[in-house]
C-alpha cells in the first residue's frame, strides 16, 4: 500500500474513533483495524498515539478552516454578509450527523493539561480562526475589536450547539453577531 494511501486511511479512521469516541478511549489497535492498515504500518508512519493524535488535529484544522473559508468565499453581497455567512456555515455544521462540537475543545479538555502538543494544536486553531473573523470584520468596515468579540459568540454556539444537539445556537449567535455590526 502506498505511503499517501496509507497515511490518509490511518487519518481516516482516526478522526472517525476520535472525534466520535474521544482520544483517551480509542487504542491504537482500533485505528489499526478501522484503518485496514497493519500495526506495523501504522506505527512506522505515527511512532505513537501522540504523533498520530497531533497529525489527526493538524489535518482538521486545515479541513475545517478550508470548508469554512469556501463557504464565506461563496457568500453574495456586501462584506457584512461574508461576516454573517461564518454563523451559517456552523449552522450547517452543527445539524450534521454525529456533530459533537470542536475536535480542538474535545481534546484539549482530554489531554490539554497534559500533552503540550494537543493544547499548541488547540491554540494555534482557535487563534487562527479569531484571525480570520477580525479579518472580515475589518473588510466589512466594523472596528477590529469586533472581531474578537464575534469569534468568542462563534465559540460559544459551538460548544451550546455540542451540548444542547441543536442547531439553533449558530441563528441565534448570527442574530448577535448582526447585533454587533450593526448596533442601533
Amino acid at each position: 500500500m502506498d505511503h499517501e494511501v496509507a497515511r490518509d486511511r490511518i487519518l481516516d479512521a482516526a478522526e472517525t474513533l476520535f472525534y466520535g469516541q474521544g482520544i483517551q478511549s480509542v487504542g491504537m489497535d482500533a485505528v489499526r483495524s478501522a484503518s485496514g492498515v497493519t500495526l506495523r504500518r501504522l506505527y512506522q508512519l505515527f511512532p505513537s498515539k501522540g504523533a498520530l493524535v497531533e497529525a489527526y488535529l493538524l489535518r482538521r484544522d486545515a479541513r475545517w478552516r478550508r470548508g469554512l473559508a469556501a463557504y464565506v468565499d461563496g457568500a453574495a453581497g456586501p462584506p457584512h454578509e461574508r461576516v454573517l455567512a461564518v454563523f451559517d456555515w456552523l449552522g450547517r455544521w452543527f445539524g450534521e450527523p454525529g456533530f459533537r462540537g470542536c475536535a480542538f475543545i474535545n481534546s484539549f479538555g482530554e489531554l490539554g493539561a497534559t500533552s503540550p502538543e494537543v493544547a499548541e494544536a488547540a491554540r494555534a486553531h482557535k487563534e487562527a480562526f479569531r484571525r480570520y473573523i477580525e479579518t472580515l470584520v475589518e473588510e466589512a468596515g466594523a472596528p477590529a475589536t469586533t472581531g474578537a468579540q464575534l469569534a468568542l459568540l462563534a465559540e460559544g454556539a459551538i460548544v451550546t450547539a455540542a451540548v444542547s444537539g441543536s442547531p439553533a445556537p449558530a441563528a441565534q449567535a448570527r442574530e448577535a453577531a448582526r447585533l454587533l455590526l450593526f448596533p442601533r
